[in-house]
Parts: C-alpha cells; sequence; structure tokens
C-alpha cells in the first residue's frame, strides 16, 4: 500500500515482469510514476521450505532487476519492499549457522548483487556503512528472536544510483517487542 497527499495524481501499475508460475499474478509489486521519478514496492517471494522455490526465485530475482533496470532508463526509481534477502553476512546476526536458508543462499545474494550492479543503491549501508546489529526483521516462531536481536535485515530503500547522493536519512523505525517486519523510513530530497 502506499499513502501519498491527494493533490499528486501519479499513475499506478501493477507490473507483470515475466516472472515464472504465478508470481506475476501474486499481487508482488506496485509503482507509481511521478513527474520526475517512479516509486516502487515489492514483495519478493521466499525461496521456500528446504528451498524447493529457489531456482523460481532466482528467476524472479533476473526479472524483477530488468525491470527496475527498464525504469530507471526513464527517470529516477525509489524501490522499497521485503527483498527476502540479507545481502551481507553484517545483514543478519547469525551468518555461519544461516547458510543455505532461505533469504540467505548464495544464489540469492548474488541475485541483490545483480540488482544493485544495474545501476542501484541501498540506502541503509550508503548512509550507514558497515553497521551491524540493526535489522527490520525477526522470526516470530523464535519467541527470543526480538529481545536478543537475532534479526535479518532483509527490508531495503534502493534508490537509482544517481539520486543516492540526495539520501538524507535510511533508518528501521521500532516496532518495540513486536516481532516480524520493522517499518522502515527514507527520506530523501527529491527536488530537481
Amino acid at each position: 500500500m502506499f499513502l501519498y497527499k491527494n493533490c499528486l495524481k501519479p499513475s499506478v501499475y501493477f507490473p507483470a515482469i515475466g516472472a515464472p508460475g504465478t508470481m506475476d499474478f501474486e499481487g508482488r509489486i506496485i509503482t507509481l510514476e511521478f513527474e520526475k521519478f517512479y516509486l516502487t514496492q515489492v514483495y519478493t517471494p521466499n525461496a521456500g521450505e528446504n528451498l524447493n522455490r529457489l531456482d523460481e526465485r532466482q528467476m524472479w530475482d533476473m526479472k524483477y532487476a530488468e525491470y527496475l533496470a527498464s525504469l530507471d532508463k526513464e527517470k529516477p526509481v525509489i524501490a522499497a519492499g521485503d527483498f527476502n534477502v540479507a545481502h551481507k553476512e553484517i545483514d543478519l546476526a547469525h551468518p555461519n549457522s544461516n547458510h543455505r536458508s532461505a533469504g540467505f543462499t548464495d544464489e540469492e545474494r548474488q541475485g541483490f548483487s545483480n540488482l544493485l550492479a544495474k545501476g542501484f543503491t541501498d540506502t541503509f549501508r550508503y548512509v550507514h556503512g558497515d553497521v551491524t546489529g540493526v535489522y527490520t526483521w525477526w522470526a516470530q516462531r523464535v519467541k527470543t528472536s526480538k529481545i536478543n536481536n537475532s534479526g535479518w535485515r532483509i527490508d531495503y530503500w534502493l534508490v537509482s544510483n544517481r539520486i543516492a547522493d540526495r539520501v538524507i536519512k535510511s533508518e528501521m523505525l521500532d516496532s518495540g517487542p513486536r516481532q516480524d517486519h520493522a517499518p522502515i523510513l527514507l527520506e530523501i530530497d527529491l527536488e530537481f
């Protein structure tokens, strides 16, 4: 869901990107086109239990990266959402025990690297560098995951590289004791 001032009149798209299976019809992407930029959000498919959807996930990553790159050719892009991947070892509390876990496979991490290489910046890392211990998701099945900060950073604000220097703030918001996803905040100067 997007909320925006009612004086703004973006065009709204629910794009199909050529993803495998039913992924294009699962309501995973919303894109708003404003006069000078695109704002899009995503709920990336999980690789699944026993990584049974890893092949499809890899295809998704490729198609989604192509989609964002196509938007970026027209105007700058701001992309938010649950990307379902902890990109670097510093993006989760226990990398050694999570290799080959959904969201931290080499394949998923490489898919995210490939997306960034198409001209996008992870705004949290841009602002905070290699800070550790800051996460956006804690497993609900593990009652102490939030208390112990055994989390993962799988939710991101990405921007086109050419507007990265306009990022003012990229933060995780405290969601209190509630586990699962925390809200993330981006403040950016879009006066072109």
